[in-house]
């Protein structure tokens, strides 16, 4: 049975992946600061839980490790541009940390999952590949570049280092989030019949399941050495690359009510189409659509799973955390409050 580092374990694709690792017979050591809570995991024998901060992770951390799926990072674009230094300290500097220390622990492999945000505006008609020239338009994505460019190189016959290029994440997870794209038109359609988006709605952007990325994740982990090391992979499916407009009427025709779109903001001049030729040749195939992952929120908030909250906005929840700290620092008195 080997044991698999997944970083970050506590997020939205983390508490997807890591108990589908645990089904295909991984053993899993969770490391995550957990601030969304360490009860979206739930206990299994073959899991351990670590609660730290992936900025300190050390040698002993990879003791016994066969491999490593460094999924930590401060994620989405507002919370990359509210906390510019701490997500080039966590998306960046802390991942080629953890790469450098797997290597040196005698780790089989190294899977960071970065994300398509890298290739940023693209010209009409240009449909970006792994060989693409990048352009990555904000702190987020500029940092998972710095990332990428820092481990691919430690890359080794002993030591198979793969970087996946995520599309745009959707669907449920127990780590619900409601700031991605998918997930927010749905919310807005189900909650109140007005659907938000982003103006203009021409603008391409790639989506992938929160299922099929974690699938991808495992797929790498007994992919053939020979062709996946030292590799880029973009990770999602044509039938997933979606202009922004037309995608929120396939959210829209899903959704049991009347919905109407409503446009906000300035024009996004974020715009990309991508290719998944390259995964797809390995044998690698995403299973969902946009329709899915709508179906199954409308279900969880129905059903009451799930719902948008400061918890499900991960800007909002940040900052909530930070306003609690300061008012405890600021009341915090000999190691307590009342009980001291």
């Amino acid at each position: 049975m080997e044991t698999v580092l997944v970083t970050g374990a506590g997020g939205y694709i983390g508490t997807t992946l890591v108990p589908m690792l645990l089904e295909k017979g991984y053993r899993v050591r969770a490391l995550d600061r957990f601030f969304f809570g360490r009860e979206l995991l739930a206990a299994h024998e073959n899991l351990e839980m670590i609660q730290e901060d992936a900025r300190f992770v050390s040698p002993a951390h990879l003791e016994g490790i066969d491999h490593v799926i460094d999924l930590v990072a401060i994620s989405n674009d507002p919370s990359g541009d509210a906390f510019e230094k701490e997500t080039y300290e966590i998306n960046h500097l802390a991942r080629a940390n953890t790469a450098r220390l797997a290597k040196a622990a005698g780790v089989k492999r190294y899977i960071l999952p970065s994300s398509c945000s890298i290739y940023g505006f693209q010209e009409p008609g240009v449909i970006a590949s792994e060989t693409t020239p990048t352009n990555p338009l904000t702190t987020y994505a500029k940092a998972n570049e710095l990332a990428e460019k820092d481990v691919l190189p430690l890359a080794s016959s002993d030591f198979t280092v793969i970087v996946l290029r995520q599309a745009t994440v959707y669907g449920y997870s127990p780590r619900m989030r409601f700031d991605l794209a998918i997930n927010g038109m749905t919310f807005g359609a189900w909650k109140t019949g007005a659907l938000p988006l982003m103006r203009d709605g021409s603008q391409w952007r790639p989506m992938v399941h929160v299922k099929d990325t974690a699938r991808a994740q495992i797929f790498m982990l007994t992919a053939p050495a020979d062709k996946v090391n030292g590799q880029l992979f973009n990770v999602g499916s044509e039938k997933n690359n979606y202009q922004i407009g037309p995608l929120a009427e396939k959210v829209a025709a899903v959704v049991p009510r009347d919905v109407q779109i409503e446009w906000y903001g300035d024009v996004d001049h974020r715009s990309y189409r991508v290719s998944f030729d390259k995964l797809h040749a390995l044998g690698y195939q995403a299973l969902y659509e946009a329709e899915d992952g709508v179906r199954e929120l409308v279900e969880a908030l129905e059903a009451g799973k799930t719902d948008r909250t400061t918890k499900t906005i991960t800007l909002e929840w940040y900052k909530q955390l930070i306003a609690w700290h300061e008012q405890i620092r600021a009341l915090e008195l000999h190691g307590g409050m009342l009980k001291i």
